[in-house]
């Protein structure tokens, strides 16, 4: 089975110009995601890592630290119809595309292995990474959403085969009993969404070409627009591994945050440790 990540690069950001070549602890941030991709990739066959950008520099960049790039439309929509654009371009034969995230330099590449994984055992449209939260991690969503409430993403998915049901940016499923539930152990019955996705080939060429869905549009979610058209997403539960969750890097205070995160847990780019 051949195996593609791609990560998008684009060099546009209103609030943090040329974010892929925005330095984090003295690497940039495409390095560290390329190195973490990689990493997910060790030891496996047929796994290849290529950066899709519409800019130059972060193809010159790509050169500099030893990765292929394709270069394509400034114009695409979004993430995910720029990796399905480099796919198209690449050329090459692949079965599983995982469209990992540039902006999110501390996954842990174990994450991206499970999809890998995931798909390799059991071939499906999407899969995506959820993780189970303790019940001080839901205390601190609700928190959290009493003034963003549409951060954070939930996923309620069939506990043997994964087969997701729904996400939603609401709290899902709502708890009945939910003091009798808390006694009963550390971890809540609420999965927060991690927003990695892998596809298989042919379901990303034709996702980009699905309308927006009803519900899509409503949540701000993309995932459901697979749903909502009848396709199958696979949920695969992954562990935090002690180390706080940090979304997507998206201004000078995120890249602050991210550095003081390196310092308290160490790098994983190159598996120091404070």
């Amino acid at each position: 089975m051949q195996t593609t990540i791609v990560i998008p690069a684009r060099y546009a950001s209103t609030r943090l110009p040329g974010k892929p070549l925005v330095k984090i602890a003295g690497r940039t941030m495409l390095q560290r995601v390329v190195a973490l991709s990689r990493a997910a990739a060790s030891g496996l066959t047929g796994v290849e890592v290529i950066v899709a950008t519409d800019d130059e520099r972060i193809s010159e960049h790509c050169r500099q630290i030893g990765v292929s790039s394709v270069m394509t439309s400034p114009e695409c929509p979004s993430g995910t119809d720029r990796v399905a654009e480099a796919i198209r371009r690449h050329g090459a034969h692949i079965d599983f595309v995982i469209n990992m995230q540039g902006d999110a330099p501390l996954t842990p590449p174990s994450t991206v292995r499970a999809l890998i994984e995931s798909f390799v055992v059991a071939p499906t449209d999407i899969v995506t990474p959820v993780t189970q939260l303790t019940w001080n991690d839901l205390d601190a969503l609700r928190l959290a959403k009493a003034t963003t409430p549409f951060s954070g993403t939930c996923a309620v998915f069939d506990s043997i085969t994964g087969r997701a049901f729904w996400f939603s940016k609401q709290i899902l499923p709502a708890i009945r009993g939910e003091a009798r539930y808390r006694s009963e152990g550390l971890l809540s019955p609420v999965f927060r969404h991690i927003g990695l996705y892998g596809y298989r080939r042919e379901m990303l060429e034709r996702y980009a070409t699905l309308p927006e869905g009803r519900f899509e549009k409503l949540e701000g979610l993309e995932q459901l627009r697979a749903l909502e058209h009848g396709y199958t997403i696979r949920c695969v539960p992954v562990e935090a591994e002690g180390r706080p969750a940090m979304s997507g890097i998206d201004s000078p205070e995120d890249v602050i945050r991210a550095e003081e995160l390196i310092q308290v847990w160490g790098d994983p780019f190159d598996g120091s440790t404070p």
